[in-house]
């Protein structure tokens, strides 16, 4: 049984290092696609403007939709967002369903989520954007303990295409967020946590595999 744990656990331990490395190249990538940007900055304005025409809803109205469903709790205590999630860039602000958001439509630019821990809470449109990519949003409200916070923090320092944020609108002490799935754990030390982590990091639920977890806003 301790033998199938370790190959568990090195085979998560290979998948992380494997994203770190994707990572690391795509910001080399985009390094040299900026460099070369520099020279077509008016091509790269006008390509923006259309792409913000095409990508964004209608201004005129006061908030955008809010997504419609509802959760639905498996026998892991995962609960799964049952209805439609949303995915159009918009600017006007989102009134989400649930807090912390699951998904739905959200801004253009996304929180970085290669294991960065935030301090202060984030505009729930950036964190969306990030969960659009295939990160895991670790959430904390003031009934957490220092200690939990200090270790989960460690946590995700550690893994790519994760992010932490206090999130004081949130009911329980500390949830895990990934796109159309969440769940409250009882501590740092909930077991819960890496399994979380394993099936939902980059997981199967990921609308946009393999997007960059860097070049994002930085708060």
């Amino acid at each position: 049984m301790g033998s199938a744990k370790n190959s568990t656990s090195a085979a998560r331990k290979a998948r992380i290092e494997e994203m770190r490395k994707a990572e690391q190249a795509r910001e080399r990538r985009n390094r040299i696609l900026t460099v070369t940007a520099s020279f077509v900055v008016v091509a790269g304005l006008v390509a923006g403007t259309v792409f913000l025409v095409q990508s964004q809803s209608d201004d005129s109205s006061t908030d955008a939709k809010a997504t419609a469903g509802k959760f639905v709790t498996g026998s892991d205590g995962v609960k799964t967002w049952k209805g439609t999630l949303g995915r159009t860039h918009v600017t006007k602000t989102v009134k989400y369903p649930t807090e912390p958001p699951v998904g739905g439509d959200h801004h253009q630019a996304w929180m970085n989520c290669n294991g960065d821990v935030y301090t202060k809470a984030l505009n729930n449109m950036n964190a969306v954007h990030s969960l659009e990519h295939g990160a895991v949003w670790v959430t904390y409200n003031s009934k957490a303990s220092k200690t939990d916070v200090d270790a989960l923090a460690a946590k995700v320092k550690k893994t790519p295409y994760t992010l932490m944020s206090p999130d004081d609108q949130q009911a329980d002490p500390i949830m895990l967020t990934a796109w159309g799935h969440q769940r409250t754990v009882t501590g740092a030390s909930d077991p819960n946590v890496d399994k979380f982590l394993e099936k939902f990091v980059q997981g199967e639920q990921t609308p946009e595999p393999g997007a960059a977890c860097t070049g994002g806003l930085s708060q």
